[in-house]
């Protein structure tokens, strides 16, 4: 292909990109492009299956019945993200086992969130409540990203992440209005995971290395500090509601801003946890890499059976 039919082709893309129509599979789209896509998507699809795990951890211990049947449909539903998200990133034209491969192997990142431990119940509310609604701002202008199928993708995820928040943050009223016990151990709850969901929106503005050519080609509508500020503004009250503190001494309203003001975050604990050494982060992945090696007979035999079922109806049309 020539250099003037490259122009005219990336004339036409960003043409598209500016009146907001979605680039599809089947497009031309340049090479960054479709890189910076499987990126994102596949880090959001493995985020998903690796946040299986936290909670997956309680499942056997949920408090109740009622409980212990909305976090197992809340589990079943990450992953349907994970399979909605990989399924999408496969049109770009990775294959699913490439995609597993880089997780596996620590190469692909899944979000930092998910290697903090799940110390007691409450820790389930919170991050129904926190990571979970962090999630949603992040992820609710997804819903507009300039290439279809994730677009299209985040429209039943956001709808499902909006239901776990609600859950979890019935999780976490029902402790506060509990006994002294319960609402200290919802306290201490939000004090740990209050920091790491803060970090989930990414590094800073001026740290971070891909908002710029993001939000250049809307796969991004808001940069990392905007979304994180947003999260604080719908949060805090939250937490009035609740009657339990954000545990950060700094926090207080700014009038003249129309926003709160917030302490310092800790971006040395953010990057140890996303280069592999937060609390559980060589658990989590060993615990996802075991579950696929000990899954190989359960493809092998669906495999097998596909091919049989192929095969017979392949005889009976001759």
């Amino acid at each position: 292909m020539s250099e003037k039919e490259i122009k005219n082709l990336e004339a036409i893309f960003e043409a598209k990109i500016a009146r907001d129509e979605k680039i599809e599979p089947k497009d031309w789209m340049p090479e960054k492009y479709r890189k910076t896509h499987i990126r994102q998507m596949s880090q959001h699809a493995h985020s998903e299956i690796v946040g299986m795990l936290p909670e997956g951890n309680w499942i056997t211990r949920a408090p109740s019945l009622r409980r212990k049947v909305a976090l197992l449909a809340k589990v079943q539903d990450e992953a349907g993200h994970g399979l909605y998200l990989y399924s999408a990133t496969e049109t770009l034209g990775i294959s699913r086992e490439e995609l597993y491969e880089q997780l596996h192997s620590g190469k692909a990142k899944y979000s930092s969130i998910f290697n903090y431990p799940t110390i007691t119940w409450a820790d389930i509310g919170a991050i129904g409540w926190l990571v979970d609604g962090a999630a949603i701002i992040n992820q609710v202008p997804l819903c507009s990203t300039s290439f279809g199928p994730y677009a299209r993708a985040m429209v039943r995820v956001c709808k499902e992440e909006s239901f776990h928040q609600r859950q979890g943050y019935e999780i976490m009223l029902t402790l506060a209005n509990g006994t002294p016990e319960q609402k200290e151990m919802a306290q201490d709850a939000l004090n740990r995971w209050w920091w790491p969901s803060l970090m989930m929106f990414g590094p800073t503005d001026d740290m971070s290395t891909h908002t710029e050519q993001s939000m250049k080609w809307k796969l991004k509508r808001k940069t990392n500090d905007a979304l994180r500020q947003q999260f604080i503004d719908q949060t805090v009250p939250q937490a009035n509601i609740l009657g339990l503190s954000i545990p950060d001494p700094d926090l207080k309203w700014n009038e003249e801003r129309g926003h709160y003001d917030f302490g310092p975050i800790n971006w040395d604990e953010f990057w140890q946890v996303v280069k592999g050494h937060g609390p559980c982060n060589k658990e989590r992945l060993q615990t996802r890499v075991d579950a696929w090696e000990e899954g190989e007979w359960v493809r092998d035999a669906a495999m097998a059976y596909a091919e049989k079922k192929a095969e017979r109806k392949v005889k009976q049309a001759g």
